[in-house]
């Protein structure tokens, strides 16, 4: 059993910069990601200053036993309609088995609880489909699909618009918590 004290969210501060910047750059995480580029400490740096003061984003970091293991973010926070846009990775390739789901968990539980929103929404290139799968076992649904729509290498891919609301999180919360904990009942 997976033990939910064992894990916690942060916000993201300065100490953190190179040891997501190392997530960020390996070829797993980057080949999912829309600004795919290797990226150089100080634009690093120089993107983490435009983000630290900017309501509409929010960046965190998951830890497992005080150890940080992903990256959660929350993009286009838009209070007045409450909806924003939301994407994590697990940085750390030894993190215990499950822990990707549990990000997932978290991710929600703190959008609808503490940042009140009411349409959580991803984006999701479609050849990533282990991802969709997981977004979808957490209730997400289809919302668009956008043809040729990023560039990557020399191809535009597909891109799949996925979103969940806080009414339909609320539903299936508690058989989640029990299910990415494997708590038996």
């Amino acid at each position: 059993m997976l033990n939910r004290q064992h894990y916690q969210l942060r916000l993201m501060n300065e100490s953190d910069l190179e040891l997501v910047l190392d997530w960020r750059n390996s070829d797993r995480i980057r080949f999912n990601m829309y600004t795919d580029h290797v990226i150089s400490l100080e634009e690093h740096k120089a993107w983490f200053l435009g983000i630290k003061n900017d309501e509409s984003m929010s960046y965190h970091i998951c830890e497992y036993n005080q150890k940080p293991i992903g990256v959660i973010y929350f993009t286009s926070i838009d209070q007045q309609n409450q909806k924003c846009y939301w994407g994590f990775y697990l940085g750390d390739v030894n993190a215990v088995m499950g822990s990707g789901s549990i990000m997932e968990f978290l991710a929600l539980e703190y959008v609808f609880d503490s940042l009140d929103i009411r349409k959580l929404c991803a984006e999701i290139f479609v050849f990533n489909d282990k991802v969709i799968k997981l977004h979808k076992k957490f209730g997400f649904q289809q919302e668009s699909y956008f043809v040729k729509h990023i560039l990557k290498g020399n191809k535009y891919e597909d891109v799949i618009g996925l979103a969940l609301f806080k009414d339909d999180w609320l539903s299936v919360k508690e058989n989640l918590y029990n299910l990415v904990f494997r708590i038996k009942k």
